[in-house]
């Protein structure tokens, strides 16, 4: 078959030079779900946080704050990795959280509020100069600035009051394939979030911007600035309503439907 019959065959696909095969829409949930299970692992290791691997799905225990995460691995969970998350959840120091990218694990019986959000997908190409400043958190300083950003920005009442280091420590970018952004508008921090690379994908996580630099291009800014290294990528995230047109102006597009569970 030759390459032009190929793409027609598969017009969902694309051929870059930057990878030596064809990378699937449909393989981005699985993408997705491994990059959220390094990501939410090496921010458990850098917290000091227990690590749990299954085949069917990866959690992170810590405390009273952070809480417990649960990543769906696999579309086919059995009764008893079910049963362990519920085990899981039942034991919980705080508030839990479930990512299914799959969404093909029903957790109702948690009694927790549910609901769903596309799994996106970025094929390798390059990327415009971001507009203002943006660059990787190398010490305390601009990791803090990173950190308090995402809380704000998310409204993550769950860790107020801040304390320094406790959602992003400096262990966190010692961690393979992690990288810390800060966006930079007249000098004051405006923006930030973290990618993973991992299993020769990337992936976004609190792509965050504060709430007096809105509607300013600071969103935009952050994910060219963090995506300059990854243009030879394929890249995933899953996206919120507000932030899914910025994503498919930059090139990502929908994937599939991942559900969500939070007993928050």
């Amino acid at each position: 078959m030759s390459p032009g019959e190929e793409r027609k065959r598969y017009p969902v696909t694309i051929e870059t030079n930057a990878i030596d095969r064809l990378v699937l829409l449909a393989e981005a949930p699985l993408r997705q779900a491994r990059n959220s299970a390094a990501f939410w692992s090496a921010t458990g290791r850098a917290r000091g946080h227990e690590v749990i691997r299954r085949r069917g799905f990866r959690a992170v225990a810590g405390d009273e704050r952070a809480g417990l995460r649960v990543l769906i691995q696999e579309p086919d969970l059995g009764a008893d990795e079910v049963a362990e998350i519920t085990e899981l959840a039942s034991r919980a120091a705080g508030p839990v959280d479930a990512e299914d990218p799959f969404s093909s694990t029903d957790l109702s019986h948690l009694d927790m509020r549910s609901w769903q959000m596309p799994v996106m997908l970025r094929q390798p190409s390059p990327v415009a100069q971001p507009a203002m400043d943006v660059s990787r958190a190398r010490n305390e300083e601009d990791l803090c600035a990173a950190e308090r950003a995402v809380i704000a920005s998310f409204e993550l009442a769950r860790f107020l009051p801040y304390r320094d280091g406790e959602m992003f420590p400096m262990a966190l970018i010692e961690q393979p394939g992690v990288d810390v952004f800060v966006a930079r508008l007249d000098g004051e921090v405006a923006g930030a979030c973290v990618t993973v690379m991992a299993n020769g994908f990337g992936s976004h996580y609190w792509v965050g911007t504060l709430s007096a630099f809105r509607s300013r291009g600071v969103g935009r800014a952050v994910m060219l600035g963090s995506l300059a290294h990854l243009v030879d990528r394929p890249v995933t995230l899953t996206a919120s309503r507000l932030g899914r047109p910025l994503y498919e102006s930059l090139g990502f597009s929908v994937a599939a439907a991942s559900t969500w569970w939070s007993s928050r």
